[in-house]
Protein backbone atom coordinates (compact mmCIF):
# COMPACT_ATOMS: atom_id res chain seq x y z
CA UNK A 1 0.00 0.00 0.00
CA UNK A 2 1.07 3.24 -0.93
CA UNK A 3 1.40 5.94 1.44
CA UNK A 4 0.81 9.49 1.54
CA UNK A 5 3.64 10.90 3.60
CA UNK A 6 2.23 11.13 7.03
CA UNK A 7 3.81 7.88 8.02
CA UNK A 8 7.13 9.17 8.36
CA UNK A 9 8.58 8.44 11.24
CA UNK A 10 8.03 10.80 14.08
CA UNK A 11 10.29 12.15 16.87
CA UNK A 12 12.09 15.32 18.59
CA UNK A 13 13.75 17.24 15.69
CA UNK A 14 17.32 17.74 15.77
CA UNK A 15 18.84 21.07 17.21
CA UNK A 16 21.23 21.75 14.40
CA UNK A 17 23.22 25.14 14.46
CA UNK A 18 23.78 27.14 10.82
CA UNK A 19 26.86 27.65 9.57
CA UNK A 20 26.90 31.62 9.00
CA UNK A 21 26.76 30.71 5.48
CA UNK A 22 23.51 28.96 5.20
CA UNK A 23 20.26 29.25 6.78
CA UNK A 24 17.08 27.23 7.61
CA UNK A 25 14.13 28.06 5.21
CA UNK A 26 11.53 30.47 6.76
CA UNK A 27 8.42 31.43 5.23
CA UNK A 28 7.92 34.01 3.23
CA UNK A 29 5.38 36.11 1.55
CA UNK A 30 3.67 34.78 -1.34
CA UNK A 31 4.97 36.41 -4.36
CA UNK A 32 3.80 36.70 -8.08
CA UNK A 33 4.96 34.37 -10.42
CA UNK A 34 6.43 36.29 -13.54
CA UNK A 35 5.20 35.97 -17.01
CA UNK A 36 7.63 33.20 -18.72
CA UNK A 37 8.46 34.24 -21.85
CA UNK A 38 6.79 31.89 -25.27
CA UNK A 39 8.50 30.62 -28.41
CA UNK A 40 6.83 29.50 -31.89
CA UNK A 41 6.74 26.25 -33.10
CA UNK A 42 5.14 23.95 -35.09
CA UNK A 43 2.95 20.94 -33.73
CA UNK A 44 3.13 17.84 -36.01
CA UNK A 45 0.37 17.69 -39.04
CA UNK A 46 -1.29 20.99 -37.87
CA UNK A 47 -0.62 24.62 -39.23
CA UNK A 48 1.86 26.46 -37.75
CA UNK A 49 1.20 27.60 -34.26
CA UNK A 50 2.49 28.99 -30.84
CA UNK A 51 4.32 26.35 -28.68
CA UNK A 52 4.57 27.59 -25.47
CA UNK A 53 7.16 26.67 -23.06
CA UNK A 54 6.11 23.75 -20.34
CA UNK A 55 7.28 26.61 -17.84
CA UNK A 56 4.77 29.37 -19.26
CA UNK A 57 1.86 30.09 -16.71
CA UNK A 58 -0.38 29.43 -20.02
CA UNK A 59 0.10 25.88 -19.64
CA UNK A 60 -1.54 23.79 -17.17
CA UNK A 61 -1.41 20.25 -16.19
CA UNK A 62 -4.20 17.74 -14.91
CA UNK A 63 -3.47 15.56 -11.96
CA UNK A 64 -3.06 12.13 -13.71
CA UNK A 65 -0.05 14.39 -15.62
CA UNK A 66 1.28 15.57 -12.65
CA UNK A 67 1.24 12.35 -11.37
CA UNK A 68 3.33 10.67 -13.81
CA UNK A 69 5.79 13.93 -14.07
CA UNK A 70 6.15 14.31 -10.20
CA UNK A 71 6.52 9.74 -9.92
CA UNK A 72 3.86 9.93 -7.48
CA UNK A 73 0.38 8.28 -7.09
CA UNK A 74 -2.81 10.05 -7.97
CA UNK A 75 -3.61 9.26 -3.78
CA UNK A 76 -0.77 11.15 -2.88
CA UNK A 77 -1.24 14.11 -5.33
CA UNK A 78 -4.80 14.30 -3.59
CA UNK A 79 -4.18 13.84 -0.32
CA UNK A 80 -1.25 16.18 0.10
CA UNK A 81 -4.16 18.69 -2.20
CA UNK A 82 -6.69 18.35 0.69
CA UNK A 83 -4.56 18.55 3.51
CA UNK A 84 -3.16 21.67 2.38
CA UNK A 85 0.62 20.57 1.79
CA UNK A 86 0.52 21.63 -2.15
CA UNK A 87 -2.69 22.76 -3.84
CA UNK A 88 -2.67 23.46 -7.39
CA UNK A 89 -2.35 27.10 -8.46
CA UNK A 90 -3.75 27.03 -11.62
CA UNK A 91 -7.40 25.19 -10.66
CA UNK A 92 -8.71 23.79 -7.75
CA UNK A 93 -11.53 21.39 -7.98
CA UNK A 94 -13.99 23.89 -7.40
CA UNK A 95 -16.51 24.22 -8.96
CA UNK A 96 -16.85 20.48 -8.49
CA UNK A 97 -17.05 19.84 -12.26
CA UNK A 98 -13.49 21.14 -13.13
CA UNK A 99 -10.35 19.40 -12.45
CA UNK A 100 -7.48 20.18 -10.84
CA UNK A 101 -4.78 22.22 -12.89
CA UNK A 102 -1.48 22.23 -11.71
CA UNK A 103 1.33 24.72 -12.70
CA UNK A 104 4.89 24.04 -13.72
CA UNK A 105 6.45 25.46 -10.18
CA UNK A 106 3.97 23.14 -8.57
CA UNK A 107 4.63 19.81 -10.41
CA UNK A 108 8.52 21.01 -9.55
CA UNK A 109 7.56 21.22 -5.96
CA UNK A 110 5.28 17.34 -6.13
CA UNK A 111 9.38 16.06 -6.96
CA UNK A 112 11.09 17.97 -4.26
CA UNK A 113 8.10 16.69 -1.80
CA UNK A 114 8.53 13.40 -2.81
CA UNK A 115 12.37 12.93 -2.96
CA UNK A 116 12.47 15.10 0.40
CA UNK A 117 9.61 12.07 1.68
CA UNK A 118 11.99 9.55 0.93
CA UNK A 119 15.22 10.61 2.60
CA UNK A 120 12.82 10.69 5.79
CA UNK A 121 12.28 14.67 6.30
CA UNK A 122 9.29 14.63 8.48
CA UNK A 123 6.29 16.87 7.05
CA UNK A 124 6.16 19.02 9.29
CA UNK A 125 9.90 20.48 8.40
CA UNK A 126 8.07 19.51 4.62
CA UNK A 127 5.44 21.97 4.65
CA UNK A 128 7.72 24.94 5.56
CA UNK A 129 10.32 24.11 2.94
CA UNK A 130 7.27 24.08 0.72
CA UNK A 131 6.20 27.38 1.47
CA UNK A 132 9.61 28.63 1.60
CA UNK A 133 9.72 27.76 -2.23
CA UNK A 134 6.46 28.74 -3.11
CA UNK A 135 7.32 32.23 -2.01
CA UNK A 136 11.21 32.41 -3.77
CA UNK A 137 11.52 33.90 -6.82
CA UNK A 138 10.87 31.25 -10.11
CA UNK A 139 14.52 33.17 -11.21
CA UNK A 140 16.03 32.06 -7.62
CA UNK A 141 14.52 28.37 -7.87
CA UNK A 142 17.28 27.12 -10.42
CA UNK A 143 19.74 28.15 -8.43
CA UNK A 144 18.95 26.26 -4.95
CA UNK A 145 20.22 23.28 -3.51
CA UNK A 146 17.93 21.96 -0.71
CA UNK A 147 20.01 20.12 2.47
CA UNK A 148 18.67 17.99 4.93
CA UNK A 149 19.92 15.83 7.82
CA UNK A 150 16.81 14.18 8.43
CA UNK A 151 14.67 16.52 10.37
CA UNK A 152 15.96 19.85 8.73
CA UNK A 153 15.79 21.44 5.76
CA UNK A 154 18.47 23.96 4.73
CA UNK A 155 18.91 26.29 1.34
CA UNK A 156 22.13 26.58 0.17
CA UNK A 157 22.39 29.18 -2.77
CA UNK A 158 26.14 28.88 -3.51
CA UNK A 159 28.82 25.53 -3.84
CA UNK A 160 30.63 26.70 -0.44
CA UNK A 161 27.11 26.84 1.35
CA UNK A 162 26.93 23.03 0.50
CA UNK A 163 30.75 22.17 1.68
CA UNK A 164 29.95 24.30 5.07
CA UNK A 165 27.11 22.04 5.46
CA UNK A 166 28.95 18.74 4.30
CA UNK A 167 31.98 19.90 6.70
CA UNK A 168 29.66 20.48 9.48
CA UNK A 169 28.05 16.86 9.51
CA UNK A 170 24.67 18.37 8.54
CA UNK A 171 23.36 17.88 5.38
CA UNK A 172 23.64 14.08 4.58
CA UNK A 173 20.96 14.40 1.58
CA UNK A 174 21.14 16.95 -1.38
CA UNK A 175 18.56 18.25 -4.08
CA UNK A 176 19.63 20.40 -6.82
CA UNK A 177 16.69 21.69 -7.50
CA UNK A 178 17.98 23.36 -11.16
CA UNK A 179 18.49 19.49 -12.13
CA UNK A 180 15.08 18.83 -11.01
CA UNK A 181 14.06 21.57 -12.88
CA UNK A 182 15.49 20.56 -16.27
CA UNK A 183 14.92 16.94 -15.80
CA UNK A 184 11.14 17.70 -15.54
CA UNK A 185 10.99 20.25 -18.24
CA UNK A 186 12.19 17.14 -20.43
CA UNK A 187 9.37 14.88 -19.01
CA UNK A 188 6.96 17.37 -19.34
CA UNK A 189 7.38 18.93 -22.92
CA UNK A 190 6.46 14.83 -23.65
CA UNK A 191 3.12 14.76 -22.15
CA UNK A 192 -0.74 16.56 -22.69
CA UNK A 193 -1.25 19.73 -21.20
CA UNK A 194 -4.19 22.46 -21.58
CA UNK A 195 -4.09 25.92 -22.14
CA UNK A 196 -5.22 28.21 -19.28
CA UNK A 197 -6.55 30.56 -21.16
CA UNK A 198 -8.93 28.71 -24.11
CA UNK A 199 -8.73 25.31 -22.35
CA UNK A 200 -7.84 23.85 -25.32
CA UNK A 201 -5.40 20.77 -25.04
CA UNK A 202 -1.49 21.32 -25.82
CA UNK A 203 -0.25 17.85 -27.46
CA UNK A 204 2.53 16.37 -25.99
CA UNK A 205 5.59 16.86 -28.22
CA UNK A 206 8.63 14.51 -28.43
CA UNK A 207 11.62 15.66 -29.85
CA UNK A 208 12.97 12.24 -30.68
CA UNK A 209 9.74 10.76 -32.11
CA UNK A 210 9.81 13.53 -34.74
CA UNK A 211 13.40 12.77 -35.45
CA UNK A 212 12.65 9.55 -35.70
CA UNK A 213 10.13 10.20 -38.57
CA UNK A 214 11.92 12.34 -40.24
CA UNK A 215 14.46 9.58 -40.80
CA UNK A 216 12.29 7.05 -42.12
CA UNK A 217 10.80 9.16 -44.21
CA UNK A 218 14.11 9.64 -45.81
CA UNK A 219 14.90 6.28 -46.03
Amino acid sequence: MTGTGDEVATGGLCAVHLPRTARTVTELPRTELPRVGRFPAVQPGQPAIERLAPTSELIGYRGPTACAAAGITYRQLDYWARTGLLEPSVRSTYPASSQRLYSFRDILLLKIVKRLLDAGVSLQNIRVAVAHLQAAEVADLAGLTLMCDGATVYECTTPQQVVDLMKGGQGVFGIAVGAVWQELERTLVRLHAERTDTGETVVGHDPGDELAQRRNRAV
